[in-house]
């Protein structure tokens, strides 16, 4: 609890704590691209997961190719959170990546600020229907480009076209590891619906 010195009386008063502006971010993308990774990377608290083993008849629905090594899979949602500064805390929700559970994304995406579309250069195609999701239901996005290690590396225009992104929508670089990478990441999604919302809110010139 804070104190500080009343200049009317002279004598202590107690400063109201800040109550912070929470916020909600989806994390989507391919199946394998990153997703539980960047949420548990960058969360204040223990992370909720809902993993699960992939069963042999699974992996001939899931395409593991360029992600063989993996062995489990999201089934619902990955949730997280932290604290930006002392009046912003960001909800992260990690959406499922497998076609068989698009059915929570409208539910996920309600209220949401904003979403990262976490993509793979060795799988890119993958983040098309992301991408397509959040363009027709108009939530703020961007594409953040995770660096694995062995991957190729393109530059930005290049993938860009690859993605046809509309040219104002951010792609960025980024390693899912790195809590500093993943929070630049979370930053440029906040700033980049904030632009938006005031562009919109602002009258049309005549």
């Amino acid at each position: 609890m804070a104190f500080g010195r009343s200049s009317r009386t002279g004598g202590m008063h107690v400063v109201p704590p800040v109550e912070p502006l929470t916020l909600k971010i989806l994390v989507a993308g391919g199946f394998g691209v990153g997703k539980t990774t960047l949420v548990s990377a960058v969360s204040e608290i223990r992370p909720l997961r809902t993993e699960e083993t992939l069963s042999e008849p699974g992996r001939d629905i899931d395409d593991t190719r360029g992600v063989e090594a993996k062995s489990t899979t999201t089934v619902a949602m990955d949730f997280g959170r932290i604290t930006l500064r002392e009046d912003l805390v960001l909800y992260l929700f990690g959406t499922p990546g497998q076609d068989r559970f698009w059915f929570l994304w409208d539910e996920l995406a309600q209220g949401a600020l904003g979403a990262v579309v976490l993509a793979d250069t060795r799988r890119l195609e993958d983040c098309f229907a992301a991408i397509d999701y959040f363009e027709r239901r108009d939530i703020p996005f961007l594409v953040a480009v995770n660096c694995f290690d062995g991957a190729h590396r393109h530059p930005v225009v290049t993938v860009r076209e690859a993605l046809d992104l509309d040219p104002g929508v951010p792609l960025l670089l980024c390693d899912a590891r790195d809590r500093e990478s993943v929070k630049d990441i979370l930053v440029g999604v906040v700033e980049h619906a904030m632009t938006l919302a005031r562009d919109r809110r602002q009258p049309a010139r005549t």
